[in-house]
């Protein structure tokens, strides 16, 4: 389970490599625009993304910032969105190479900020989720960039396992 957790590390840096790039292409106009997505823009999705994946990563490893809302707006500005991004998802590989398989049967406990309620959950299973989550909203961000008529790009992680980056996940 390590290795596939690896391999989700990995290919999730990549992923968003790739839709930041087709991202930045956007005005500042299109990247805020409200095109009837679940976090209404980009700009709301990207953030969205970033600020759950720091929640999660703070459960985890009980460190780092935790926003406490999951619409939270981290960054107005693409520009440093995407600066936090790659250093979040520089953090998420790290802690990932630093598990050792025995620590997927810990249990880690958090309130969630929708229901304030304790939970205790497995780090496997919390991991299957965080990683998940991640590839649902970045099929959120890949659809405004269709109806904003750029080019989205092929997020397939056979892609990614195909590339130089992915080769040794192939």
């Amino acid at each position: 389970m390590k290795n596939q957790f690896a391999l989700f590390a990995a290919y999730n840096a990549w992923a968003n490599k790739q839709l930041y790039a087709a991202a930045s292409s956007l005005s500042a106009e299109e990247f805020g625009r409200d095109v009837g997505v679940f976090f209404h823009s980009m700009k709301g999705t990207l953030n969205h993304l970033l600020g759950a994946d720091r929640i999660w990563m703070h459960r985890f490893t009980r460190d780092g910032l935790s926003p406490t809302r999951l619409d939270e707006i981290l960054f107005e500005d693409f520009g440093e969105l995407a600066v936090a991004r790659k250093a979040e998802d520089r953090r998420i590989v790290r802690y990932i190479d630093g598990l050792e398989p025995e620590d997927l049967l810990q249990t880690i406990v958090y309130t969630p900020i929708t229901i304030p309620t304790e939970i205790r959950q497995r780090l496997g299973p919390a991991l299957s989720h965080f990683f998940n989550h991640q590839t649902h909203h970045r099929g959120q961000a890949h659809s405004v960039l269709s109806i904003l008529g750029k080019k989205p790009p092929s997020l397939d992680l056979l892609l990614f396992q195909r590339s130089e980056e992915g080769s040794q996940y192939a």
